[in-house]
């Protein structure tokens, strides 16, 4: 008797049990399913006009899940690797300061109307606008200290400590003030600016960029004797953050000194030979994060107004007072050319308020 799926003239020959023989090594198990690269519609799918009876089934499809996410993984490997890659050969990077430039400086002298009165020391401060400025390192206070959008606060804290003390040494400290080449500033300065620094030491000249005493207050000790009363100082620091790499500071001081004449000798108690002699200085320093590091700063810029002074007077290597019983140079005033070309032969000069010179008294 024919098996009920056996066809009419029952199983093929030579195969026995039929045609089903033949796949029985074949096992249509789940694993198989997933990876074969073709798909029947469903019967619904196939109502469709002109159906195909088939569909390519993605590859993605054909994976494992577990397959599937170990791709995944691997893909967001090498995404964040590539990531990490283009971050470190960015050709955008932060853009680093400009090298040093050179310090540009004016000094300008401020002439007295009559003649300088001349005091003791203590009498001329206490008549003087100065009386309540603060006496030598004393005076020269810092601001408070706050972070920048892109410096800490112990970054601007250096920075304003570094000006000030280049402020102390430059315009304060005895040695420098008799004259001296300022051994203790010098290394303050960015490397940069150190040849410019010795050059305008070894050969001051009045061009805007050699004077020493755009870097230095400093006297001939052949003809000014400074007084060992401290000179009294008032002025201020303010701090701005010019760029992500560069902070500039900006000190603003008067200093005042009590001077004589250096043939006088040691003061002695109630001498009349001595007069004041006022200094104003604006400084603009700059600061790259090197130079945070190093303990350096740059000097771009020193404008200073001195007085008692003749116009004229030759101060690129030494500031010079008009001292106590003297009057103003008139004849060394200079003689300013308007058709000549190039730098302007004749300098700067001002008139020195007379409420800046204390009265003389007994």
């Amino acid at each position: 008797m024919e098996g009920p799926g056996d066809p009419p003239e029952g199983p093929p020959e030579g195969a026995p049990g039929g045609g089903d023989e033949e796949y029985r090594s074949v096992v249509f198990d789940e694993s198989f399913v997933r990876a074969a690269r073709l798909q029947e519609f469903s019967a619904r799918e196939r109502l469709g006009d002109h159906a195909p009876a088939v569909r390519t089934r993605h590859a993605w499809a054909r994976l494992g899940a577990s397959r599937q996410l170990l791709l995944l993984v691997l893909l967001i490997a090498l995404a964040f690797g590539t990531a990490v890659y283009m971050g470190l050969r960015h050709p955008y990077k932060e853009p680093r300061p400009p090298s040093a430039e050179p310090l540009q400086t004016t000094v300008i002298p401020l002439a007295p109307r009559g003649t300088v009165p001349g005091g003791s020391a203590a009498r001329l401060f206490a008549a003087s606008p100065a009386r309540h400025f603060g006496e030598g390192a004393d005076g020269v206070t810092l601001p408070a200290v706050r972070r920048t959008q892109n410096f800490s606060e112990g970054l601007v804290m250096a920075a304003l400590a570094t000006a000030k003390e280049y402020t102390v040494k430059s315009a304060l400290d005895r040695e420098v003030l008799g004259g001296g080449d300022g051994r203790a500033v010098r290394p303050l300065l960015a490397p940069a600016q150190q040849d410019q620094y010795d050059r305008s030491l070894a050969r001051p000249a009045a061009d805007g960029r050699h004077a020493i005493t755009g870097w230095l207050v400093r006297f001939d000790p052949a003809q000014v004797a400074v007084d060992d009363a401290p000179a009294r100082v008032q002025g201020a620091f303010s701090l701005t953050e010019v760029s992500p790499a560069a902070l500039e500071v900006s000190a603003d001081h008067t200093f005042v000194y009590a001077v004589r004449p250096a043939a006088a000798g040691p003061a002695k108690a109630g001498s009349e030979d001595t007069s004041l002699f006022t200094v104003r200085r604006i400084i603009r320093f700059r600061f790259d994060r090197d130079d945070l590091q190093d303990h350096h700063l740059q000097v771009l810029q020193s404008t200073v107004e001195a007085g008692p002074e003749s116009c004229g007077a030759d101060d690129a290597a030494y500031l010079r007072p008009v001292l106590a019983g003297r009057t103003a140079d008139a004849g060394r005033q200079p003689v300013t050319d308007p058709y000549a070309t190039g730098r302007p032969a004749g300098g700067l000069c001002g008139v020195l308020a007379p409420g800046a010179l204390a009265p003389a008294g007994r």
